[in-house]
């Protein structure tokens, strides 16, 4: 069905050997370092959903604090949990730190898809990745960028996510036996740089000859996608309670929305409801003026900040006091930091009050 001659693959790897993005996690083509499997399986898990320019800090963080997955694998919780706040879909650091000790535990990374897929939230395209990028494993690497890729070069007009069965078909007929880790990280390369979403760049893309997308003059239509449901809107309430120089945090259930984070109290507000408005205990609340607007994956809330000072400290269950001026160290969720932001009346990253704007935040 697919053109199967190794030429589509030659002409990717030639450019890939001069236009190579720099990447921390990346062994540059042509150097003579073996990949570090801890350092390809942790920017893989953190580059889920999430963009290049919002990994590097934290890759950058994580492996000067736990330099090995046994490091990782030995640290507390809490400061995995606090070190990943504001990279979204919390339930990938849960699941990282039980990947971590999984492995520690083995002595090492398994080498194969199959076993890299047992591994605690290792999924297809993870496992896929890390054995050809790590192990120099023949397998079939195929994320956004290369169903961006592949789409246009095959022509592939049938919509997301319908399509993802034929699609991997034709990365698999396009990907080389020698160099699948080097053919597959170009690939992302030249999704990400060249054959990008809106304006494909095609006169500087290697695989422009024969790309039937550009032939047929519909490559920036590919891949098509069926419309999105409207997201519903919610509504909830965040509780700020200080008592003397300190304000009341709580760790959100495990399972679920922000699962395991440190949080402000809320009003029991989820992707299905708005929030009750109930408080977490009787008290003098007082309504802070703005609303912290925030997008999830399945939603859009607007969240609404109450406070009060507190004579007493109250014992809630699985809580604790922190001390405001080290809130930003609390290692909240990104939500949650801009409701404590709007409640001390601070500017966000953007020189305005933390009820303007809107970030997206997932799980």
């Amino acid at each position: 069905m697919f053109e199967t001659d190794p030429m589509p693959a030659a002409r990717l790897l030639a450019w890939y050997d001069v236009f190579a993005r720099d990447l921390p996690w990346r062994t540059p083509p042509g150097s003579q370092g073996t990949p570090d499997p801890y350092r390809v399986w942790l920017s893989e898990i953190m580059l889920q959903q999430t963009t290049v320019a919002a990994v590097r800090p934290y890759f950058a963080h994580f492996t000067a604090r736990w330099s090995d997955v046994g490091a990782l694998a030995a640290a507390d919780d809490d400061a995995v949990m606090a070190a990943w706040a504001g990279l979204g879909y919390y339930a990938r650091a849960r699941n990282l730190l039980a990947c971590a000790r999984a492995v520690a535990a083995r002595g090492g990374f398994p080498d194969t898809e199959e076993e890299l897929r047992a591994l605690p939230g290792v999924g297809a395209y993870t496992a896929a990745a890390i054995a050809a990028i790590a192990f120099g494993r023949r397998a079939v690497v195929v994320d956004a960028n290369v169903e961006r890729v592949v789409s246009r070069l095959f022509g592939i007009e049938e919509p997301l996510p319908k399509s993802r069965p034929v699609i991997r078909a034709a990365t698999d007929a396009i990907t080389p036996d020698a160099r699948a880790g080097d053919f597959a990280q170009a690939m992302m390369d030249l999704g990400a740089g060249v054959c990008t979403p809106k304006t494909p760049y095609c006169l500087e893309c290697p695989l422009h000859a024969g790309c039937r997308g550009r032939e047929q003059s519909i490559a920036a239509d590919l891949p098509r996608k069926l419309p999105k449901k409207p997201r519903p809107d919610r509504r909830g309430t965040a509780f700020f309670a200080v008592h003397g120089g300190d304000v009341l945090l709580v760790r959100r259930a495990g399972r679920g929305m922000l699962g395991g984070m440190w949080a402000l109290p809320d009003d029991g507000w989820a992707a299905g409801c708005d929030g009750d408005g109930m408080p977490p205990f009787p008290a003098d609340w007082t309504a802070v003026d703005g609303i912290v607007e925030h997008g999830f994956t399945h939603f859009a809330l607007s969240l609404s900040v109450q406070e009060t000072q507190v004579a007493t400290r109250q014992n809630l269950p699985d809580a604790q006091w922190w001390p405001i001026d080290r809130i930003a160290d609390a290692g909240l969720p990104t939500l949650f930091a801009k409701a404590a932001r709007l409640a001390l009346g601070q500017k966000d990253n953007h020189g305005q009050q933390g009820n303007q704007g809107q970030q997206a935040e997932f799980e």
